[in-house]
Formats: C-alpha cells, structure tokens, sequence
C-alpha cells in the first residue's frame, strides 16, 4: 500500500498506463490473429491486406513500449515470411 503522495500518484498513473498496455496488447493480438487464421483459411489476397495492419499494430506497441523494438521487428518479419511462403 502506496504511503506517500508521490507513491499514490505513481499508483494512479501505472493504474491508467496498464489499461492502455492492455488495450494496445489486445489489438496486436487481434490483428495478427486475423491474419494468421486468413493465411491458414488459404486466403491470401486476404492476408495481404491484413498484413499492413498488423504490422500498425506492432509498431504502435513498439513506439509505446509495450514491446521491444527488436521484437516488433521479429514479429513482422516472420509475419512476412509466412506470406511468402504462403505464395510460393
């Protein structure tokens, strides 16, 4: 239990931030799904329009620091990997 003033407010403001941590996460997770269950589903021309949002997705957490940057990078690089497999 937070004492000071100071701590109460650092309380609050982790309070606020988790929320929009969690509702970052929720999107990233979202976006990729969809498109994973496109590649898998076999629609591709699908998927590559779902490919640009996930990656938004994954750079707005990168820039917010939801996630590191050299996660993001991991995870949108394999995201296009997969598409290119999936053409080929």
């Amino acid at each position: 239990m937070a004492i000071t003033s100071s701590a109460k407010k650092a309380n609050r403001v982790a309070k606020r931030r988790r929320v929009f941590n969690l509702r970052r996460k929720a999107t990233l997770a979202a976006a990729t799904k969809s498109f994973k269950k496109a590649l898998v589903a076999g629609d591709i021309t699908r998927a590559q329009k779902l490919l640009p949002a996930a990656q938004k997705a994954i750079d707005k957490a990168e820039k917010r620091g939801v996630l590191k940057g050299n996660t993001a990078n991991r995870k949108k690089a394999r995201l296009a990997a997969s598409i290119r497999r999936a053409q080929a």
